[in-house]
């Protein structure tokens, strides 16, 4: 059987991978990921050919993973976070629905057998990591305009607000652009307190992590980089200051009944 194993390896903490991802890497012959997962997997992936490809190079790593399934071997593509989370299993999908459609020249690729591995996001770690902020309705949205145009992007920023649902920003900054997450604090501050709590989450699980509590009117560009993941309480959400200790959370209304 022709085997393509989409493996969530978890936002960067090895205890933090499921077991069926270890298992998949285990079973797998190839490992296809962009360099730095498969740094951070480490003996994980040691005996195993590795196929590196950097970042935007997306649908060249799918097309891959799918050409070495085909040919019969066991393979791996390997996303951090969830890999059905703004990663590689959308990607993989597309291509086989474009193979369907008649788009692509690859009929060899309906015969893999392809099975995804769920796994820890980002935004799970970095409520995690203060508490409970996704404790009540959540939305996420990617701030990148690269595939998206911004118009869509601001509208759902939008719909957020006006919904006060807890808002986990993926893709905030990058080299060439930093302008959009100051424009998205500024359209949630019409919905809700500049005094809504954020969490500023860069490397999270990992051994140089840092998670940052602030509030949702200092809430600066300047602060992030492409490795942090920002997450926005709702009107709701509430810090608990004990000592040193800063929490986190959102209830969801279990006062009513205490």
């Amino acid at each position: 059987m022709n085997q393509l194993f989409l493996v969530s390896s978890g936002p960067g903490d090895l205890d933090l991978i499921p077991p069926l991802a270890l298992k998949a890497i285990s079973a797998a012959t190839d490992i296809v990921a962009y360099g730095l997962y498969i740094d951070l997997l480490g003996s994980l992936v040691e005996g195993k050919t590795q196929h590196s490809r950097e970042l935007g190079q997306e649908i060249d790593r799918a097309r891959l993973a799918l050409d070495l399934a085909a040919s019969g071997k066991t393979t791996a593509l390997i996303s951090s976070g969830d890999i059905g989370i703004y990663a590689m299993a959308s990607v993989v999908f597309e291509l086989i629905d474009r193979q369907v459609q008649g788009d692509e020249s690859h009929p060899e690729w309906l015969d893999v057998e392809i099975e995804v591995v769920p796994g820890i996001s980002a935004m799970q770690a970095a409520s995690s990591s203060v508490g409970a902020l996704l404790g009540h309705d959540f939305c996420t949205i990617s701030l990148s305009d690269l595939l998206t145009p911004w118009e869509t992007i601001t509208k759902r920023v939008h719909s957020a607000g006006q919904g006060d649902f807890v808002v986990s920003f993926y893709n905030p900054v990058s080299v060439k652009r930093n302008w959009q997450l100051d424009h998205a604090r500024d359209i949630l501050l019409q919905y809700r307190p500049g005094s809504s709590p954020v969490v500023l989450g860069r490397n999270l699980t990992r051994l140089d992590e840092t998670v940052r509590v602030l509030t949702l009117d200092t809430l600066s560009a300047e602060d992030v980089d492409m490795f942090t993941l920002v997450c926005i309480g709702n009107s709701e959400s509430r810090v608990i200051h004990r000592d040193r200790n800063i929490r986190v959370y959102t209830p969801r209304g279990y006062s009513k009944k205490l």
